[in-house]
């Protein structure tokens, strides 16, 4: 952004720090198939933020941090009536037990690690993540995934309304278009969350108490 939006949104009072707890947990927002594979429709190349996020993953682990994930997928009455899917039609092909449902095998969730499906942008919207966040004692909330201007977006606006500060790593989010990315991640960053280097939050899970050292993942031992 220019200048003088950065004054503008400066004055207003925008864009202060979060604070940052100890008892942190990482989000992954749709990283699935249907949204990291350019061969469908409604997925793009996100190669870069789903091996960031496997950096992530493996930081997190070391630290002890809890480690979520969402997938999107709708069964065929969802699909006759959700209002989303007149909006937005292509969604309709992310239906239950297909590939473009699955967590992508670069970021596999681990077996003991929650994926919950869900049929809006939120994260929160109509699945049990408050109550798994609050039963957890999670303290502070870091999000990644897909899209930055869709559900990584509604995700981190619900979060900060469930009383969590939120850290958003910005190598960490995707989207299709680079436009609404940028757009997003500054909306983001002066309003809800603090948008940072993936190093940022790498140095903060490193410092927690439960913190053991740990290996970079070779992105050339990550499978295609």
């Amino acid at each position: 952004m220019d200048a003088e939006t950065d004054e503008i949104y400066d004055r207003a009072g925008f864009g202060r720090p979060v604070r940052r707890g100890t008892r942190p947990a990482v989000l992954v927002v749709d990283f699935s198939y249907g949204f990291t594979d350019p061969q469908y429709s409604t997925g793009s190349d996100m190669t870069d933020q789903v091996l960031a996020t496997r950096r992530l993953l493996d930081a997190a682990r070391s630290a002890g941090a809890p480690v979520l994930y969402t997938t999107i997928a709708y069964d065929r009455g969802q699909r006759a009536a959700l209002p989303w899917l007149e909006k937005a039609p292509g969604l309709a092909a992310l239906r239950p037990g297909t590939r473009l449902a699955e967590i992508d095998d670069r970021v596999r969730p681990a077996d003991d690690e929650t994926v919950l499906v869900k049929t809006g942008a939120s994260a929160f919207f109509g699945t049990p993540l408050a109550g798994i966040l609050a039963g957890l004692r999670v303290d502070t909330l870091i999000v990644t995934g897909a899209t930055t201007s869709g559900c990584v977006r509604a995700s981190v606006v619900d979060a900060v309304q469930y009383g969590y500060p939120v850290l958003v790593p910005r190598e960490c989010v995707a989207d299709r278009a680079q436009g609404p990315h940028e757009a997003n991640l500054f909306d983001m960053h002066e309003k809800y969350a603090d948008v940072i280097g993936l190093d940022d939050v790498l140095d903060h899970l490193r410092s927690l108490p439960n913190a053991t050292a740990h290996s970079t993942t070779d992105p050339a031992e990550v499978p295609a």
